[in-house]
């Protein structure tokens, strides 16, 4: 997820290499757009606006909170008229024309945040009805309409289409689903990397073991999107062969690959052309969720205790996706995001945008961090309570003393 937000950016700057995710193609808007109003995050939103904007909303939603309107109404002014979503057009009064970038994984991640916000069935659809007419023939999706199919792509269009009820085998174009396109890019167990997935073949069709691409696609197999928690245990932990695997041995297999990944140190290094030798705090948000979703509880919870411990300072540099990534880690190891090494992810990312409130349902069960004070304002009123009680006793007993 970290690297699709950033792949825009780097392609443009001729950076990225051939294997790395997602990245757009042809001209790009101005790297100094300013920051409108509405838009979570302070940083320039040209690359990834509506990604940051849509795991807001999704984050947000999943602790209980209504986002702001502003915010809602800002991601719904970025969708063109035949349902997609580019990275982030700065004037969304313009009608997209052939030029506007749009992309799928930008429209998938809008899908997810517009369902789960509610009251935009209507977008919604037609936002889905767009992705379906852009699929390609092996089943996948490619970043931009009419690239070749990716992991990455492919897994964000999957968790779209899970998170609105519609079933992804049923997705087909020329008889294959998104579902035979992750086949085709799981590793087999006998090879090198076996188990993990590839972004997509080379030009010599050799797949190479991508870690943030498996993170992705065992989350797609398992039919979930940017929200999953803890699922069923594998039946194995090791990679099982099997000459055409199902999405349940796709999942199985890439987690099992993660979990061997991240063993030792507990986390993924940056593999990003030209970056220093440190960990991919964002793809490691992501193995959280994708261990946690195919059932490897232990390995997911040492990972978001890598986190906890050290994520903290990354997430602040970069804002408000980095902040709902570590939100939905949480959510999947079943933690607390409201205190995360001493500080709160949701009063963090909070502070970033928009307020959002605690619909009136829940606002007694939960704090703005995420805390729960209903046992609080129990405590209390217990004590208040028998405060006065015992002062009616100690009163009674010295009108009864001759």
């Amino acid at each position: 997820m970290n690297v699709r937000r950033n792949a825009a950016a780097l392609a443009a700057i001729g950076v990225l290499a051939a294997a790395a995710p997602a990245m757009a193609a042809g001209p790009s808007p101005s790297p100094k757009a300013s920051v409108p109003a509405g838009l979570y995050g302070k940083s320039d939103p040209t690359y990834d606006g509506v990604w940051r904007q849509s795991l807001t909303l999704v984050a947000q939603r999943t602790l209980g909170y209504r986002p702001a309107t502003a915010a809602v109404d800002w991601l719904t002014g970025q969708q063109c008229a035949n349902g997609s979503f580019a990275a982030f057009r700065a004037t969304p009064a313009t009608s997209c024309d052939a030029k506007t970038m749009v992309d799928t994984n930008s429209t998938a991640a809008a899908i997810q945040a517009l369902h789960a916000t509610g009251g935009h069935d209507a977008a919604v659809t037609k936002a889905v009805d767009w992705l379906k007419s852009v699929q390609n023939k092996d089943g996948g999706w490619g970043y931009n309409p009419g690239s070749p199919s990716d992991t990455n792509s492919t897994s964000v269009v999957v968790g779209a289409l899970a998170a609105t009820g519609a079933d992804p085998a049923g997705v087909r174009k020329d008889g294959k689903s998104p579902y035979d396109a992750l086949a085709t890019w799981s590793i087999p167990c006998d090879q090198d990397g076996g188990g993990a997935l590839a972004y997509q073949p080379d030009k010599k069709g050799k797949l190479a073991a991508n870690a943030d691409a498996t993170a992705a696609g065992v989350t797609a197999a398992l039919g979930k999107g940017f929200v999953a928690q803890t699922g069923k245990a594998p039946a194995a932990d090791a990679c099982a062969k099997a000459d055409r695997p199902t999405p349940a041995q796709i999942a199985d297999n890439g987690g099992a690959y993660l979990a061997a990944a991240v063993a030792k140190s507990g986390h993924l290094m940056s593999v990003m052309p030209g970056a220093t030798d440190q960990p991919d705090y964002g793809n490691t948000a992501d193995t959280v969720v994708a261990l946690a979703a195919d059932g490897r509880t232990a390995a997911a919870k040492k990972v978001y205790a890598f986190l906890e411990k050290s994520a903290g300072p990354w997430a602040a540099q970069t804002g408000p996706a980095a902040y709902a990534q570590l939100i939905l880690a949480a959510h999947a190891v079943g933690a607390q995001p409201g205190d995360f090494g001493g500080t709160s992810l949701v009063t963090s990312l909070n502070a970033l945008g928009p307020e959002p409130r605690m619909q009136a349902a829940e606002k007694q069960a939960k704090a703005s961090d995420g805390s729960s004070h209903a046992g609080v304002w129990w405590s209390v009123g217990i004590c208040l309570v028998a405060g006065i009680g015992i002062g009616f006793l100690l009163s009674t007993r010295k009108k009864q003393q001759p």
